[in-house]
């Protein structure tokens, strides 16, 4: 989803897409994917992660659509990644009513909550018809889930959450974020279901294997710093 987009959230829709991980996914073209088009080399690297390792952000929303159909393929292959590539999320902030939800996803990072509630909060946005736009609903909801209300918003006009807020936005602009789902790989490159599947016409569910495949392509290339 491109940031022009957010004004308007609709239907999950199927888009363009071109070629490619997961066990049973689509197989790689001949060749592999073509930068420029299934993935981009950024043009100055984002340095980040610890010594030794390759560092994979997923930049994505709550309120996506798209994020919500890619979440359970990424996460699938979150737990399969070696030891050497470290994996985390980063909420986007491009709009007001993007910024809150990142503002909840950071809080509950935090309170060390958020990774168990996050199916529920994409259920209850994209099937449940929930906006959670403010702290006192997200407390509401999130309480059945193990959430102490009054700690959540507590937490959640901390200056840490603050903190964690600007440093995903600063983030997001270096990696030049301007629609989400998208994985950045080794502070080199960025890929995304989108861009992985250029030129066809398939499910979002084949356009998130394929960025996989794409990611899987990726990650050599940066263990060997190309």
């Amino acid at each position: 989803m491109k940031r022009r987009e957010f004004t308007a959230l609709t239907a999950l829709s199927t888009a363009a897409g071109g070629g490619l991980l997961l066990n049973g996914a689509p197989a790689l073209a001949q060749g592999g994917p073509i930068e420029g088009r299934q993935y981009q080399r950024l043009t100055t690297a984002v340095p980040g992660g610890a010594p030794g390792k390759i560092e994979v952000i997923e930049f994505f929303w709550y309120g996506c659509p798209h994020c919500y159909v890619f979440e359970p393929t990424i996460e699938a292959w979150a737990k399969q990644l070696p030891a050497d590539v470290v994996f985390r999320k980063v909420h986007v902030a491009f709009r007001a009513n993007v910024k809150i939800h990142q503002q909840l996803f950071y809080t509950l990072e935090e309170m060390g909550k958020e990774a168990q509630t996050r199916p529920a909060i994409f259920n209850a946005i994209h099937r449940g018809g929930q906006s959670l736009t403010d702290a006192d609903s997200m407390a509401k909801f999130l309480a059945p889930l193990g959430v102490d209300p009054a700690k959540f918003k507590e937490t959640f006009n901390s200056f840490s959450v603050s903190t964690k807020c600007q440093q995903a936005a600063k983030l997001q602009d270096r990696y030049n974020i301007d629609g989400v789902p998208t994985v950045a790989i080794g502070g080199r490159y960025l890929t995304s279901p989108s861009m992985a599947g250029f030129g066809l016409r398939v499910s979002e569910e084949e356009l998130g294997q394929r960025c996989i495949a794409v990611a899987n392509f990726l990650l050599p290339k940066a263990r060997k710093g190309e």
